[in-house]
C-alpha cells in the first residue's frame, strides 16, 4: 500500500501561515506577550511534525531536523540570545541537509537516485534494459551523480538565502514583541523567497533526468513513467 503523502496546503498553514499570524498579531503585552506568542506559534509546526512522524510510524531525517530547528528558534527567543544565532541556525539546517546529500554522492546510493530513480515512479526494468541495450549505463550513472550535485546546490542556495533573510529582517533583541513580529515576517517571506525557488530548481533537476532517460533509452514518456 502506497504511503499517504502530506498535504502541501496543511504544511503551509501549520508551518508558515498560523505561526506567522500569531507572532505578528499576538505578541503584545495585552495579548499573549512576546514569550507566550513565540511558544504558541512554534507549537504548531512542532505538533504538525510530530503528528506526521507518528502517522508514518518511521523516523524521517528531514522532519526531525525541522522539529529541532523550531525548538532552537524557541530557545533563542526564550533565552534572549543574540539574533546572530538565529541567522546561524537558519543557515545551518539546510546546510546540514546539503552536506548529507553531497556526501551521498560518494556512496553507492546517491540520495537523488532514491528520490527519482525508483520503482514507485519509473519503469525501472524497461529503463535498465534499454540502458544496457544502448550501452548507456555508465553515462546514466554520471547523469545521476551530476543530478545529486545539483540537488545539494539547492540546499546551499537555501542556506545562504536563509542567513541573508534572517540577518536583514530580524534585527530586534530576542524575547521582545518586535523580535516576534520580525520572525513572523521572515517566516512568511521565506516561502516565496526561498521555498518556491528551491522547488523550481528541484523540478529542473527532475526535468534534466527525464530528458537524459529519454535521450539514452529512446523511450517515450508514457513508457518511462508508471501510470498505475
Amino acid at each position: 500500500m502506497a504511503e499517504k503523502k502530506t498535504n502541501p496546503l496543511n504544511e503551509i498553514i501549520f508551518n508558515v501561515v498560523v505561526p506567522s499570524i500569531i507572532l505578528m498579531k499576538m505578541s503584545s503585552d495585552d495579548r499573549l506577550g512576546s514569550v507566550g506568542a513565540l511558544l504558541v506559534a512554534l507549537a504548531f509546526p512542532v505538533a504538525f511534525g510530530g503528528y506526521e512522524l507518528l502517522k508514518k510510524k518511521k523516523l524521517n531525517f528531514i522532519a526531525i531536523l525541522g522539529i529541532v530547528s523550531v525548538l532552537l528558534t524557541g530557545g533563542i527567543g526564550v533565552l534572549k540570545l543574540d539574533t546572530q544565532w538565529l541567522a546561524v541556525k537558519e543557515a545551518l539546517i539546510p546546510g546540514i541537509i546539503g552536506a548529507v546529500v553531497l556526501g551521498s554522492t560518494f556512496t553507492k546510493y546517491p540520495i537523488v537516485t532514491k528520490m527519482i530513480f525508483n520503482e514507485g515512479i519509473l519503469n525501472l526494468g524497461l529503463i535498465k534494459q534499454k540502458l544496457m541495450e544502448f550501452n548507456q549505463q555508465k553515462a546514466f550513472d554520471r547523469c545521476l551523480v551530476q543530478s545529486n550535485y545539483l540537488f545539494a546546490s539547492t540546499f546551499v542556495f537555501s542556506s545562504i538565502m536563509n542567513y541573508i533573510l534572517a540577518t536583514v529582517i530580524v534585527t530586534s533583541p530576542a524575547g521582545t514583541e518586535a523580535f516576534n513580529e520580525e520572525l513572523g515576517r521572515m517566516t512568511l517571506l521565506s516561502y516565496p523567497v526561498i521555498a518556491i525557488p528551491s522547488m523550481l530548481m528541484m523540478m529542473g533537476i527532475f526535468y534534466f533526468v527525464w530528458r537524459q532517460i529519454r535521450k539514452m533509452t529512446k523511450l517515450e514518456t508514457v513508457q518511462i513513467f508508471k501510470t498505475q
